[in-house]
C-alpha cells in the first residue's frame, strides 16, 4: 500500500450493473488499492458476498441497498442504481498512519504510538522553524532547549522516549522514506525544507529499526510531503521581532498525467545573545540563521486499465545557511543538495537518492573575562551519500498482508581543518561508511486483532580510514564492521469499537557518525573530542497501553508505558572542567535506560473549540558503567524527567483562529556529571488568523509570552532560550 501520505481512512466502492442483474464491485483504498476481505451485506445483516485479496467481488440477487464494512473501518451504506457508485467510508477520530509499520493503519489499531501533525496544525504552530513546530509533542526535543534559529548544529539532534542525543539524533528523520539525517554528523537541518512544500507529518515513537535501519533507536518523523493535485500558487510572508523574517512560496500544476512543483523559502532572524546577560563580555554577539531553500518535484501519473496504478518522480533540494554562532569568530555555513528519484508501481516501491554537502565551521579560544577571543581551528567537511531502497508488499488471502524490502547507502566524507595553535599545520581525516539491510514484515488482522512481526538484519561498515597531518606521518585508522539483527513484534487487541489495547517489544542500533569518530567539536567553551574506537549502541524495548476513542464528544487518548534499554551508548564524557572551559571526549558507555509513561489526548466539546496535547514522564538514568560506578544513577544528560504540551484552538468561521499553547519542561542536567542543573520551564505561546477575502488571510503570532528565562546549556557558561518574540504576516493563495 501507499507509505507516504497521512489520510483518513477510506475506501471507494464501484459497482456496474449487467444486463442479467449480476453486480460486480471492487473495494479500494482512497489510493486504488484493494481492501482484501471486505464483508457486502443487505440492510437487513445477511452476508452476501467477502471481496477477494485482489478487492473484486460478484452479487448475483443484487438488493436496493448493500452495507459494506471491512475491519478496520467503519461501515457504509451504498444504495445500488444504474450508473456506478463511489462511496468513501470515513473514520473521523482514527488518523491513518504509515510510517510506524509502512501500511496502512488506524491509530487504534497501530501497536506504535504516533503522533499526527497536519497541514492545519503546521500553519498555526507560532514558530517559524520546523522543530519549533514539532515542540508541542510532548517528549520531543533536541539535544539542548534552543531553537534552531540559534543553535548550534551540532546540538540538533532529536531526543525522543527520554533517550536524548549527543552531536547525533537517536531518532531517524525520513523524507518520502529517504533519510534526512546529516550524512556526516547525523543531526537535522531543520530549515531544510520549504515549509509549504510540507504536507503532514507522522512522529513515531519507540524503535523502529526492523524496517528504518540506523538512527531509528528513539522512533521515526516522517516528513509528508506536497503532492500537486491542482494548479496554483501559494505565497506566505511574515515579519517579527529580532528582525525574524520567514518567506515562502509554492506553485504547483497539473496537467493530465502530468504534475510538478516548485517551491522556495527564506527564514533569517539576526537572533539574540545566547550568553546570559550577567556573564556577557565584549565578544558575545547574537546567534543567528539566514538560511534559503528549495524544493523542485516533476511527477507522472503511470495509468492502467483507467486508474491510477503508479508513479513515477523525480526530485531535488537545496539548502544554502551561514550561522554566527555567539562571537564575532565563530561561525558556520552549509550548502546541502539532495537529489531523488522513484517509482510506485502496483506492488513495488522505488527509491533512489543522494546528496552533497559542504559544512564549514570556525572555532576560538575565548579570555576568562569574555574579552578577547583567539582562532584556533578553521574545518572544512565535504561529505557525499548515495542510497537505494526497494519496497514489495502483496496481500494473502483476506487477513494477512506480506512486505518486504532492501535499502544500501554509502557515505564519503572528509574532515580538513587548518589549525593556527601551537606551530599550526593542517590534520585531514577522511572516511567512508556502508549500510545495507534487508527486512521483512507481516500483518494479520483476524477478527478484532491486529498481529503484527518483523525483523531486519543490517551490515554496517567503516572503512578506508585515513588521517593526515603536516607534522606527522600519515595513520590508517582503524576499521569496523557489524552485522545487526532487530526483531520487533506488535500486538492490537479491539476490545470495543472504540477501546484497543496494544503493545510491541523491539530491538533496534545506532552506528557511530564519522562525526564522532574522527572529528573535534565545540559549542562556546565546551569542547569534545573524537574517539575512533567507537562502536554501534544497541537498544531493547518494550511499551505497552491503550487508545480509546469516543465519538460522542470527539475525542481521544492514548496512554502508553515504555521501557528502553540501551547499551554501549555513545555519551561525552567530561575529562575537564574550569569555570570557563570543559573538556569532553566520546565514548561508549556501559548502559542508559528510559522507562516512563506518556499520555496524548484530543477532544472537542463544541465545534468551535478544540484541545489536544500531551504529557510525558521519563526516568533516564545511568544503569551500567564499571569505569567510572560514580555515575550509575545519574540522569541522562538534557533530558528532563516531565514535559507537558496543551493547545486550546477557537474557531469561528467570521472571526477566525486563535490558538493558545502552552509548554511545560522539568528540571534537567547539562552534563553526564549532573553537575550543571538547568531548572525547570513553562512557556506560552499563541497563534491567531483572519480571513481578509477568500485568498488572503493575515495572522499573528507570539512566543514566550510571559518572556520567561528559559536555561539552555551550561558549557560551562550559561546560555539561555528564546525570549519574548512577536510576529506578523500573511498567506495569499491563488488558483484552484
Amino acid at each position: 500500500m501507499c507509505l507516504r501520505t497521512v489520510f483518513v481512512a477510506a475506501f471507494a466502492l464501484t459497482v456496474a450493473a449487467t444486463a442479467s442483474a449480476q453486480v460486480r464491485g471492487t473495494v479500494r483504498d482512497a489510493h486504488g488499492y484493494p481492501i482484501p476481505s471486505a464483508t457486502i451485506s443487505d440492510v437487513a445483516g445477511n452476508q452476501l458476498a467477502v471481496s477477494a485479496s485482489d478487492g473484486t467481488f460478484t452479487l448475483s440477487q443484487p438488493p436496493g441497498q448493500i452495507e459494506v464494512a471491512a475491519s478496520h473501518y467503519v461501515a457504509v451504506v451504498v444504495t445500488i442504481n444504474s450508473g456506478p457508485l463511489n462511496v468513501v467510508l470515513r473514520q473521523p477520530l482514527e488518523t491513518v498512519v504509515v510510517t510506524a509499520y509502512r501500511s496502512a493503519l488506524g491509530s487504534s489499531d497501530s501497536p506504535a504510538s504516533t503522533r499526527v501533525l497536519d497541514q492545519q496544525q503546521l500553519q498555526q504552530a507560532v514558530s517559524p522553524s520546523l522543530d519549533g513546530k514539532l515542540r508541542e509533542i510532548p517528549g520531543f526535543t533536541l539535544f539542548r532547549r534552543s531553537s534552531s534559529l540559534v543553535a548550534n548544529p551540532t546540538t540538533e539532534g532529536v531526543s525522543l522516549r527520554g533517550l536524548g542525543s549527543t552531536a547525533a539524533s537517536r531518532s531517524l528523520v525520513v523524507l518520502d522514506d529517504i533519510p534526512l539525517n546529516d550524512p556526516y554528523g547525523g543531526w537535522i537541518h531543520w530549515e531544510e525544507l520549504p515549509e509549504l512544500s510540507i504536507h503532514s507529518i507522522e512522529v513515531v515513537r519507540g524503535g523502529a529499526s526492523d524496517l528504518y535501519g540506523s538512527s531509528a533507536i528513539g522512533g521515526v518523523i516522517s516528513v509528508i510531503p506536497v503532492r500537486p493535485q491542482t494548479t496554483g500558487m501559494q505565497i506566505v510572508t511574515s515579519d517579527g521581532s529580532e528582525s525574524t523574517l520567514d518567506d515562502g512560496a509554492l506553485a504547483t500544476v497539473k496537467h493530465d498525467a502530468w504534475s510538478g512543483l516548485a517551491s522556495g523559502g527564506l527564514i533569517a532572524t539576526d537572533g539574540y545573545t545566547l550568553v546570559a546577560p550577567n556573564l556577557q563580555g565584549p565578544i558575545d554577539h547574537p546567534s543567528n540563521v539566514h538560511a534559503q531553500n528549495g524544493l523542485a518535484e516533476v511527477d507522472r501519473v503511470l495509468p492502467q486499465n483507467g486508474r491510477q496504478d503508479g508513479r513515477i518522480f523525480l526530485r531535488s533540494n537545496v539548502l544554502n545557511e551561514i550561522r554566527h554562532n555567539g562571537t564575532l569568530v565563530q561561525w558556520n555555513s552549509d550548502r546541502l543538495w539532495r537529489g531523488a528519484a522513484g517509482a510506485d508501481w502496483r506492488d513495488f516501491a522505488l527509491r533512489l537518492f543522494g546528496d552533497d554537502e559542504h559544512y564549514r565551521q570556525t572555532f576560538s579560544s575565548i579570555a576568562a573575562n569574555r574579552a578577547s577571543e583567539k582562532l584556533t581551528r578553521f574545518a572544512f567537511d565535504p561529505a557525499d551519500e548515495l542510497g537505494a531502497a526497494l519496497r514489495w508488499h502483496r496481500p494473502i488471502g483476506t487477513h494477512a498482508l506480506a512486505l518486504a524490502g532492501a535499502d544500501t547507502h554509502d557515505v564519503r566524507a572528509e574532515d580538513a581543518e587548518q589549525l593556527f595553535t601551537g606551530s599550526g599545520g593542517t590534520l585531514d581525516t577522511s572516511a567512508r561508511q556502508r549500510q545495507t539491510g534487508v527486512w521483512g514484515e507481516a500483518l494479520f488482522t483476524p477478527s478484532q486483532w491486529t498481529i503484527s512481526g518483523s525483523a531486519r538484519v543490517d551490515h554496517f561498515s567503516n572503512f578506508d580510514a585515513r588521517q593526515f597531518s603536516s607534522s606527522a606521518a600519515p595513520v590508517q585508522l582503524p576499521a569496523f564492521s557489524e552485522s545487526v539483527f532487530d526483531p520487533r513484534l506488535g500486538l492490537v487487541r479491539r476490545i470495543t469499537q472504540s477501546l484497543a489495547w496494544n503493545a510491541s517489544g523491539f530491538r533496534a542500533y545506532r552506528a557511530p557518525t564519522e562525526n564522532e569518530l574522527y572529528r573535534t567539536g565545540q559549542v562556546g567553551q565546551q569542547v569534545t573530542e573524537p574517539n575512533a574506537n567507537l562502536r554501534s549502541e544497541r537498544a531493547t524495548g518494550w511499551e505497552t497501553g491503550f487508545q480509546e476513542d469516543i465519538r460522542r464528544y470527539g475525542s481521544s487518548l492514548r496512554a502508553s508505558y515504555f521501557w528502553t534499554q540501551v547499551n554501549r551508548p555513545i555519551t561525552a564524557l567530561t575529562l575537564s572542567v574550569t569555570p570557563t572551559e570543559e573538556l569532553l571526549k566520546r565514548e561508549n558507555l556501559g548502559q542508559i535506560e528510559s522507562r516512563g509513561v506518556s499520555l496524548d489526548y484530543a477532544m472537542q466539546p463544541a465545534s468551535w473549540i478544540g484541545i489536544d496535547g500531551g504529557y510525558q514522564f521519563a526516568n533516564a538514568t545511568v544503569t551500567k558503567f564499571a569505569p567510572q560506578p560514580a555515575l550509575i544513577g545519574k540522569w541522562i544528560p538534557q533530558v528532563p524527567r516531565n514535559m507537558a504540551t496543551t493547545q486550546v484552538r477557537f474557531t469561528r468561521p467570521r472571526i477566525g483562529v486563535l490558538s493558545v499553547q502552552g509548554q511545560l519542561t522539568g528540571r534537567q542536567f547539562d552534563d553526564d556529571a549532573n553537575a550543571y542543573l538547568l531548572h525547570s520551564y513553562f512557556r506560552l505561546d499563541a497563534y491567531g488568523e483572519h480571513n481578509i477575502g477568500r485568498r488572503v488571510v493575515a495572522f499573528a503570532s507570539g512566543e514566550n509570552l510571559f518572556d520567561r528565562s528559559i536555561e539552555v546549556g551550561r558549557t560551562p557558561i550559561l546560555t539561555l532560550g528564546t525570549p519574548r518574540l512577536a510576529r506578523v504576516g500573511l498567506r495569499l493563495n491563488f488558483g484552484e
